[in-house]
């Protein structure tokens, strides 16, 4: 058997990228939080999927109003991936962002975005796996440079090795 630090650090051999979820709440302020467990679900209909603990404060918040977006983190963005993490602070302190169409906070400089409507949600023992539907995403032209990486519990940036022929 194994124990929870064991199977964490196991789990840290997966690289992944690095998300803020973020959503408006119901009194008009930004909300989010920092997230690596986001993936895509499905093509037809749009749908990506991210886990969130139980414990969290922020979620909540985007339930109520069902709807968020994804920012993924471009791999300059380390530390705003940090500040999204902590608790009891100001996330949103000096960041620049702008809204979509469908109200969620949009990252400037951000890789890539999408602006979700809640689809569905599943509790999965200490988290909850959330499903959104995609209504509006960024333009290709959006779409430029590096993400953010995490592995073994650091932020890494990719290092490409060859290039397919």
């Amino acid at each position: 058997m194994f124990d929870d630090r064991t199977f964490r650090d196991a789990l840290g051999h997966y690289a992944s990228g690095i998300t803020v979820i973020s959503g408006l709440t119901a009194a008009g302020t930004p909300t989010g939080f920092t997230c690596q467990s986001f993936y895509s679900v499905s093509i037809t209909p749009p749908l990506v999927s991210f886990s969130v603990g139980v414990g969290s404060t922020s979620y909540p918040l985007l339930r109520d109003i069902g709807r968020f977006a994804v920012n993924v983190l471009a791999g300059d963005q380390h530390e705003l991936a940090s500040q999204f993490a902590r608790s009891g602070a100001d996330k949103w302190e000096g960041v620049e962002w702008s809204r979509s169409t469908n109200g969620s906070p949009i990252i400037a400089g951000s890789l890539m975005w999408l602006d979700c409507d809640l689809h569905a949600e599943h509790p999965a023992g200490d988290h909850f796996m959330v499903v959104g539907r995609v209504v509006q995403m960024s333009p290709r032209e959006w779409h430029t440079g590096e993400p953010l990486l995490y592995f073994r519990g650091r932020f890494h940036h990719l290092s490409p090795t060859w290039e397919p022929a």
